[in-house]
C-alpha cells in the first residue's frame, strides 16, 4: 500500500531530527509538549516533578530517535517515551499500583472497586444496551458559571488524581489530549477490551464524584 501524504509528511521530519535539525525538533515540541505535561500531571504530586519528567522525556527523544523503528507514530513513540518516564519514576517514589489493580475481575483485576454502584448499570444480558448507564446523569439544576467555579475544578482534580495510575493515563489521553482508542492502546500498550474498562471506570469515578460535590439526586421515574 503506498504512502499517505501524512506518513512521507512523518517520515521525512522523523529524518530531519535525525540530522539533528533545530526547526523539526521545535516543530514536533510544539505539537507535543502541551499534551504531554497535561499527562506528566496526572503521576506528579507537583507542577515541578511534572516539568522533570517531561523534560527527561525530550532528552530520551533526542537521544533515542536514531532507534525510531517506525512502526508506530511519531507521537506514539513520544508519549509511550513518557509514560516509561513516569511509571520508573512513580516506582522510585513508591507510589504505583498493580495495572491489575485497575482492571475488573473479568480482564485480570480485582473486580471489587467499581467506583460506581453497579444497579445504575443494565446487565450484561441486557437486550439493547448491555452495561450501559441504566439512568442518564442526574440534573445538576446549577448555572453554567458554576460548572466553571475553582471548588468543581478542584474536585474534579481531586477524582481524577485519585484514580489508579491506569485510569488516570487513559482518561488523561482520551478525554483530555483527544486520543482515539487505538492511539491509547498503543501508547500504553493495553489492549481494547482494557482501555474501554479503564474508560469507563475513570469516567464513572469522577462523574460521581462531581454528582457527589453538587448534591445531585437521581431521579427514578
Amino acid at each position: 500500500m503506498p504512502e499517505s501524504g501524512a506518513e512521507r509528511e512523518e517520515a521525512s521530519l522523523v529524518r530531519a531530527l535525525r540530522d539533528g535539525d533545530e526547526a523539526a525538533f521545535r516543530e514536533v515540541y510544539e505539537r507535543f509538549d502541551r499534551p504531554l505535561r497535561r499527562l506528566a500531571r496526572t503521576y506528579a504530586r507537583s507542577d515541578a516533578v511534572a516539568e522533570e519528567i517531561v523534560s527527561e522525556t525530550w532528552l530520551a527523544v533526542i537521544k533515542g530517535i536514531d532507534g525510531f523503528e517506525e512502526r508506530s507514530s511519531l507521537k506514539t513513540w513520544v508519549f509511550r517515551i513518557l509514560v516509561n518516564v513516569a511509571r520508573t519514576r512513580a516506582k522510585r517514589e513508591a507510589r504505583s499500583i498493580p495495572f491489575s489493580s485497575a482492571l475488573p475481575a473479568d480482564v485480570g483485576g480485582r473486580g471489587s472497586d467499581l467506583g460506581v454502584d453497579p444497579d445504575r448499570f443494565f446487565p450484561p444480558d441486557h437486550d439493547q444496551w448491555p452495561g450501559h448507564w441504566r439512568l442518564g446523569p442526574a440534573p445538576w439544576g446549577i448555572p453554567d458559571e458554576r460548572l466553571l467555579a475553582k471548588e468543581l475544578r478542584g474536585v474534579i482534580l481531586a477524582a481524577v488524581d485519585g484514580l489508579g495510575d491506569a485510569q488516570r493515563e487513559v482518561l488523561t489521553l482520551r478525554d483530555v489530549a483527544g486520543w482515539d482508542s487505538k492511539d491509547v492502546c498503543n501508547a500504553l500498550g493495553i489492549s481494547e477490551v482494557n482501555q474501554r474498562v479503564l474508560l469507563h471506570r475513570a469516567r464513572s469515578r469522577v462523574r460521581s464524584a462531581v454528582e457527589s460535590s453538587l448534591g445531585a439526586i437521581e431521579e427514578t421515574t
